[in-house]
């Protein structure tokens, strides 16, 4: 196995993780009490920010020394959302994001997953476009601005009590929300022969 599908597969096992420093766990009184301290929050931040450094990593090596292989075009944009969908979903049940966040960015992917399977029958390839990239790189921006709060409010009691940090948050998130739908309808439109033929 190559360096590149490695990464891949670093990232995908950090995801539990980051869930695991994310979320508390019903009668675990002890843990829970460390879910909600900063040091919590600072190593659920550094394993996403760490898995999400691999997504740039693996693409990067593998174009650079040729090392593009078909469990790579397979494992990578699983890992990929595996890792922004899970988190988004921790932010849910942390009441941080609403669920409708959630069912958007699933809906968009299975979509777009659905057009690839119909692309591979017909003997054709759709590769991440342009749009793709930048939803994919907008959706962690807004999770780390949104894993970066609670450590704000704890470094900063005025932070807290501004609303400043979460409207910053809702745009970010609100953007990468318009991104996830853009890019969708950009791959439907520049694929429409493909569900024509289908």
């Amino acid at each position: 196995m190559n360096l590149p599908n490695r990464l891949t597969i670093l990232r995908m096992i950090l995801v539990p993780f980051i869930i695991l420093f994310m979320l508390p766990i019903n009668g675990w009184t002890f843990w829970n009490e460390f879910i909600a301290s900063q040091t919590a929050h600072i190593i659920a931040l550094v394993l996403f920010c760490i898995a999400s450094l691999t997504d740039f990593l693996d693409g990067h090596i593998s174009r650079k020394y040729n090392l593009v292989t078909n469990m790579g075009k397979f494992l990578d944009p699983i890992a990929d959302k595996l890792l922004v969908i899970s988190t988004f979903v921790a932010l849910v049940q942390l009441n941080r994001i609403h669920s409708f966040v959630v069912v958007i960015v699933l809906v968009r992917e299975l979509v777009v997953t659905g057009l690839r399977l119909l692309a591979v029958e017909q003997g054709k390839v759709i590769a991440a476009g342009p749009l793709g990239k930048a939803k994919t790189t907008t959706q962690i921006i807004a999770i780390i601005w949104l894993m970066l709060e609670p450590i704000f409010y704890k470094v900063s009691p005025a932070a807290a009590a501004s609303q400043t940090l979460k409207i910053i948050g809702d745009i970010l998130v609100l953007l990468s929300l318009i991104l996830t739908l853009v890019s969708g309808l950009d791959y439907l439109v520049k694929n429409k022969q493909i569900l024509k033929q289908a």
